[in-house]
């Protein structure tokens, strides 16, 4: 590695530090070149948690994050990134532990732009947390808008000239989003050709590069039956199926619009049997959110495509009704991980 993999504290109320200790406590050699952007006392207290009656794994504290690559496995490493004044209780909204989440991934992502980060990977952080932690973290929804915004801030860009898009993957499955945390009435009003389109050639691009060659993208239709030939709707006559056509016309592989409910088997890959597509494009957030999460959270990934750096994270939030007993699992987080050195060939 040439350079470290930053990975965010998330909300320290919840179970991101847990998982973080885990990581490092089961997969050393994956971990070891990655550090965690957040707080040394946060991070002792889940080393801790996580070793039960062992001796718990060692913390180096770091001033740079260069030094990361220099640390032996099962050691980790922590940027110290801010302060919470005494610990945060588990599995309760705490404005401080809110902002110290958003202070997190502000830095990893100014970071990751200035080229001393090869990736950075987002343990889960809490809305309402954000929300409360006030200006200008609550403006916010997530993580996705908050790195869209700063890498926007850094190209000299507005917003709407730095698109970004939401993929959820895991082995069986990978969906992009249309839209991502807005109310459903909202994510019906996004479904506009413009919006389709570019969704089609993120994910084209991104994925091109992922794979190695032009992947096959299947689209969702927005009502039920893909509209039935306008008898249920017709934003798949009149947007989707032409912001399908113009993406043919520029070269992609894209077919559709299907039947929502039928057109993620299609893409799945399982019993050893490879889906008819490489990605699905869904239209709002729950249409393509359910069917990659009913797979399975364990191995889910979230990527986020369209940013001038690499951000994966785990598919689930906070936890915060098991955070500070050593139950949450880390697999999503490696998977996290895993996918983070693929993108940045860290």
């Amino acid at each position: 590695m040439n350079k470290p993999i930053a990975i965010t504290l998330g909300d320290a109320a919840g179970i991101g530090p847990e998982i973080i200790a885990k990581a490092w406590q089961e997969a050393p050699e994956l971990t070891r070149g990655c550090f965690v952007a957040g707080d040394l006392a946060t991070m002792l207290r889940a080393t801790r948690i996580v070793s039960g009656a062992e001796i718990p794994l060692a913390v180096a504290l770091i001033e740079e994050p260069i030094e990361a690559l220099g640390v032996p496995p099962r050691c980790l490493p922590v940027l110290q990134l801010g302060s919470l004044k005494e610990p945060v209780r588990f599995g309760r909204l705490d404005a401080a532990a809110g902002k110290l989440a958003a202070e997190c991934v502000v830095w990893a992502a100014q970071a990751a732009l200035r080229g001393e980060i090869a990736a950075l990977v987002t343990a889960p952080l809490n809305k309402e947390a954000l929300a409360l932690a006030g200006a200008p973290h609550c403006s916010f929804p997530g993580h996705t808008e908050m790195l869209q915004a700063q890498a926007a801030a850094h190209a000299g860009k507005s917003l709407a000239q730095m698109p970004v898009r939401m993929m959820l993957a895991n082995d069986e499955l990978r969906v992009v989003l249309v839209s991502i945390h807005v109310s459903l009435r909202d994510a019906i009003n996004a479904v506009t050709f413009e919006n389709v389109l570019q969704t089609l050639l993120i994910a084209h691009e991104s994925l091109t590069a992922m794979l190695g060659r032009a992947p096959r993208i299947a689209v969702a239709g927005l009502n039920p039956h893909a509209g039935e030939g306008g008898l249920f709707g017709r934003e798949e006559l009149d947007i989707i199926a032409p912001a399908i056509h113009q993406a043919r016309s520029n070269g992609l592989h894209v077919s559709g619009p299907f039947a929502p409910d039928t057109v993620f088997m299609k893409a799945r890959n399982a019993c050893g049997q490879s889906g008819e597509f490489d990605a699905v494009v869904a239209m709002y957030h729950d249409q393509g959110l359910i069917p990659v999460k009913y797979l399975g959270l364990d191995h889910g990934v979230n990527v986020t495509l369209g940013l001038p750096l690499v951000r994966t994270s785990p598919d689930h939030g906070t936890a915060f009704d098991i955070a500070g007993s050593g139950q949450a699992d880390a697999a999503s987080l490696l998977a996290a991980i895993r996918v983070a050195r693929q993108l940045s060939k860290a």
